[in-house]
């Protein structure tokens, strides 16, 4: 019995171990996605009063230049549900990381408006690939008792970054200009490139869905990760499951995959449109001189918020309910914003509604990946994260066009708190009956209440 134990053990840390380094490796790609997202808000105001960088800028062109990356982020997570599903996650997420690197060099290089735009929404295929591909990744490998928590820690990158690329904006900004901010969010093709090669696994699920078990099964018992209860399904399944986007149109996943989709479009609209506009609108309240510690308090109550929600929802089986409760919370900081209260006081709201309007997003990348089986996780992903990115497109025009229609900073907050109403009620609706998550935990709870009724069965000695 103990020999058993010691291999249960050995394989555990096994699998953890395998899922820390898999964790690491999409974080850190994904915090430079979170730094392309707020590195452009934090050099607009430059880019918009000095026509001498790449021309002359209206707040409307402005917001479209925004939205570019995002397009392209939209139309790179797409692609990600057919290309992925045949390539698989490392060479996937490798792809992603080498072609956003070679987009940001680029963009740090352009002179005009139009090359500035044109190299943003390629760069934004570039981020569309990783974004797409991560969560299933770090799905297949957390343990699934931590998977919310691997989940949050994975996404918890993308407002990471954005503090990074704030904290950039502020001490390096005037030093090395926009030109040099671009070219720091080039820098993963020189370290994380030759990271992901020596220490991401291909995910063993993947390749069980693939029909590669014998690949599979070698990979599972170098990684730890279990695969019983997969192969056990797969054996006993005589009907072979539809796969990659066919899946999406059955009545396990059809409603659960646009109203989750609708979750991503409200979450992204919020997440792109204030970090885009957070500091110009700061800016018109009087604060010109605090304008970018706004955004960094927004993404780094986000990372913190994130985390412990995960935790939470970790241990409640509920992330639903979280996710609901966290854009309930976003909704009611966006409007007391539009008050006049002291700075600290204003800081508070902004790091609450960070917490729901980021740290909401990292949970409902999170709760994405668990819904879904192997077979259709990926493409899954790729549809929500598809219409999500068309919330994250919608985010940036909007502001633009509400400044450009005359409306103040009171009417953007009032807008975007609206958006995260929407995104609270929606996230009630999702079926739980098809949630895998959620049967894990159930499944678990089971075992553990019949092995409490054997241990009162058995005679005492």
């Amino acid at each position: 019995m103990s020999t058993i134990n010691t291999l249960v053990t050995e394989d555990r840390r096994l699998e953890m171990k395998t899922a820390v380094w898999v964790a690491t490796i999409a974080c850190l790609a994904l915090i430079f996605d979170g730094f392309d997202l707020v590195v452009y808000g934090t050099v607009m105001p430059t880019l918009l009063n000095d026509p001498s960088q790449i021309g002359q800028l209206t707040p409307s062109t402005a917001g479209t230049l925004g939205s570019l990356a995002l397009i392209g982020v939209l139309l790179g997570s797409f692609a990600s549900g057919f290309i992925g599903d045949i390539l698989g996650r490392k060479k996937m997420l490798m792809i992603g990381i080498v072609w956003f690197s070679i987009g940001m060099a680029v963009t740090a290089l352009t002179g005009t408006v139009f090359t500035f735009g044109l190299m943003r929404f390629v760069t934004g295929l570039g981020l569309g690939l990783v974004i797409a591909t991560a969560g299933p990744t770090i799905a297949e490998f957390a343990p699934k008792d931590k998977r919310g928590l691997f989940n949050a820690i994975v996404y918890s990158g993308v407002p990471a970054g954005g503090m990074f690329a704030s904290l950039c904006g502020i001490s390096l900004g005037e030093m090395i200009g926009w030109r040099g901010l671009f070219l720091i969010g080039a820098t993963p093709i020189l370290f994380l490139v030759p990271l992901a090669a020596m220490k991401l696994p291909e995910s063993p699920r993947w390749l069980l869905s693939r029909g590669q078990e014998e690949r599979a099964i070698e990979i599972a018992r170098e990684t730890g990760v279990p695969l019983e209860d997969e192969l056990a399904v797969r054996r006993a399944t005589t009907v072979p499951k539809r796969t990659g986007y066919l899946a999406l149109f059955t009545r396990e996943f059809g409603l659960a995959t646009l109203l989750m989709a609708t979750m991503s479009f409200a979450g992204l609209l919020l997440t792109y449109g204030m970090n885009t506009w957070l500091p110009r609108i700061m800016e018109s309240y009087g604060y010109a001189d605090q304008k970018l510690w706004f955004p960094f308090v927004l993404n780094g109550a986000a990372v913190v918020g994130g985390l412990i929600a995960a935790r939470a929802a970790d241990r409640n089986g509920k992330p639903q309910n979280m996710i609901a409760t966290t854009f309930a919370l976003a909704a009611i900081s966006l409007v007391l914003m539009t008050f006049q209260f002291p700075l600290s006081l204003l800081f508070l709201f902004i790091g609450v509604a960070g917490i729901g309007i980021l740290g909401t997003q990292v949970l409902v990348y999170g709760f994405q990946s668990n819904y879904y089986t192997s077979e259709s996780r990926g493409a899954g992903v790729a549809a929500c994260a598809t219409i999500g990115r068309a919330g994250g497109v919608f985010g940036p025009l909007i502001g633009g066009w509400l400044v450009a229609a005359g409306l103040g900073a009171t009417e953007q907050f009032y807008a975007f708190a609206a958006v995260a109403l929407v995104g609270a009620v929606v996230t009630f609706l999702v079926p739980r009956k098809h949630n895998t998550y959620l049967i894990e935990r159930e499944a678990d709870a089971r075992a553990k209440e019949q092995v409490a009724r054997d241990k009162e069965r058995q005679p005492v000695a």
